[in-house]
C-alpha cells in the first residue's frame, strides 16, 4: 500500500498528532508498505521511519506552525500517487491535500483530532463557535471517510450533520509505560526528588497552554501530604506558576522515552485538567503504568475513565470536586492499587500494533469504495492480493 500522510504537526513539534503519526509511519515501515509525509516547515527531519518527508511553507501562530497551502502539496500527492491519502487533524494544509486527492481519483481518510470549536467557545468567540464548526465541516466533508476518537467527538460532528464517521481510538506502548516500572532504581531516584518525606505525589503529564487548564490544579491548595509534578512546558507556564504559587510542585519539563515512563511510574495520582481533549492520550499512559487516574467528565476521558473503577470524572466546573477525589486517593493506598490495576486491564487490548491494523483495515475500505465509485479496481486488487 502507498500512503501519503499529511499532517498538520510533526517533529520537533511533539503533540499528540505528531505522536500517533510517528506510530503510523513505524508500523506501515514494519509492515512493508510505502509512504510520505507532507508536513508544515518548521525544523522537521527529511526522513522518518525510511520515508520521505516533505516540508511546506508554515507560519507561527501561538508558538505552533500552521501549514499554508501550497502548488507543492499537489505536485507531491500527484508524483507518488498513493493508493490513500491520511490527513492528520486537517486544517489548511490537509484541506488541500483532499482536495487534490479528490481531484485526482485517490481516497481520503481524516483523522479529527482537535477540538476547534472547543477552542473558539472557550475564549468566548461566540459567532466564532459556528465559523469554527462550519470549517471543521466543509474539511471533513471533502473525506471519504472521518475516523474519530472518542463518542463525544462522534456526537458533536454528528450534530453539525457530518456523516461518513468511523471510531478509531489510539494505542498504548505497553512495554515502555509498564507497572513494572514503579520498582525500578530510576523511579525511585525520582521518587525521592518529588517527594522526599514519602508525600503522594499527583503528577500531569501535557502541554502547559491555556486550553490545557493546568492552573485547575490550585484546587489542592493546602492538602497534608501531597506534591504536585508536572511534566510538559508551553506558553502558559508563567501564569501557571503564579497560580500554583503555596503549592509544592516540581516542574519536570519536556520528557519523552523512559525519563517519560519514569515519571508516569513515581506518581501515585495523575491529573488531567483539561476540557477539550478529542481523545487523551496521557490518560491511557497513566492506565497503563498502573497509576488512577482523575479528569473532567469531558471529551475523550469519557470514554477512558470508568469512573470509580479506575479513577474519578469531576464535572468541569467544579474544582472542589477534583480536589475531594484527589484527596480521596491520597488518604487510601488500598484504593489507589486497586484502581491502577483496573486502569492497566483497561488498556491491555490496545496495543499500537493492533490500533494500527484497525487504520489499515479502514485505508482498505475506502480505497475499494472509491475504485468502485471511478469503475476501478486496480488498487482494490493490489491490496487485497497484499
Amino acid at each position: 500500500m502507498r500512503v501519503a500522510i499529511v499532517s498538520e504537526s510533526f517533529l520537533p513539534t511533539v503533540n499528540g498528532v505528531t505522536n500517533s503519526v510517528r506510530k503510523v509511519l513505524d508500523y506501515l515501515s514494519i509492515q512493508g508498505h510505502e509512504a510520505i509525509v507532507i508536513c508544515p516547515s518548521a525544523g522537521a527531519p527529511t526522513s522518518y521511519a525510511g520515508f520521505a518527508v516533505h516540508s511546506v511553507p508554515a507560519l507561527a501562530y501561538r508558538q505552533f506552525p500552521v501549514g499554508l497551502p501550497n502548488p507543492q502539496v499537489h505536485k507531491l500527492i500527484s508524483d507518488f500517487r498513493p493508493d490513500v491519502v491520511h490527513a492528520a487533524a486537517p486544517f489548511l494544509l490537509g484541506a488541500q491535500a483532499i482536495a487534490s486527492a479528490n481531484r485526482l481519483g485517490i481516497a481520503t481518510v481524516a483523522i479529527f483530532q482537535t477540538d476547534v470549536a472547543g477552542y473558539a467557545r472557550r475564549n468566548r468567540l461566540g459567532p466564532a463557535t459556528k465559523l469554527a464548526w462550519r470549517i471543521v465541516r466543509w474539511i471533513h466533508d471533502g473525506a471519504q471517510l472521518t475516523l474519530v476518537p472518542s463518542s463525544a467527538s462522534m456526537t458533536d460532528l454528528k450534530s453539525v450533520g457530518l456523516a461518513r464517521l468511523e471510531r478509531w481510538g489510539r494505542g498504548v506502548d505497553l512495554t515502555m509505560y509498564h507497572p513494572g516500572k514503579k520498582l525500578s532504581p530510576a523511579t525511585s531516584t525520582l521518587r525521592k526528588r518529588l517527594a522526599p518525606a514519602g508525600e503522594v505525589v499527583v503528577g500531569y503529564v501535557g502541554r502547559i497552554a491555556p486550553e490545557k487548564q493546568v492552573e485547575r490544579l490550585r484546587a489542592l491548595r493546602g492538602l497534608t501530604g501531597v506534591r504536585v509534578a508536572i511534566v510538559g512546558d508551553g506558553p502558559s507556564v508563567p501564569f501557571v506558576r503564579r497560580e500554583l504559587s503555596g503549592i509544592p510542585v516540581t516542574w519536570l519539563g519536556k520528557l519523552g522515552g523512559e525519563e517519560l515512563a519514569t515519571a508516569y511510574a513515581a506518581f501515585d495520582v495523575f491529573v488531567h485538567t483539561g476540557t477539550e481533549e478529542t481523545f487523551g492520550q496521557t490518560l491511557q499512559e497513566a492506565h497503563s503504568s498502573g497509576v488512577p487516574v482523575i479528569a473532567p467528565r469531558s471529551g475523550g476521558p469519557i470514554d477512558l475513565v470508568d469512573h470509580g473503577t479506575n479513577g474519578y470524572l469531576f464535572d468541569a466546573d467544579n474544582e472542589s470536586q477534583l480536589r475531594a477525589f484527589v484527596e480521596a486517593l491520597a488518604l487510601d493506598p488500598e484504593l489507589r492499587a486497586r484502581m491502577g490495576e483496573a486502569g492497566r486491564r483497561a488498556v491491555l487490548g490496545k496495543s499500537w500494533d493492533g490500533v494500527c491494523a484497525q487504520l489499515l483495515g479502514h485505508y482498505e475500505a475506502t480505497i475499494n469504495s472509491v475504485a468502485a465509485k471511478h469503475g476501478e479496481n486496480s488498487g482494490a486488487t493490489r491490496i487485497l492480493q497484499g
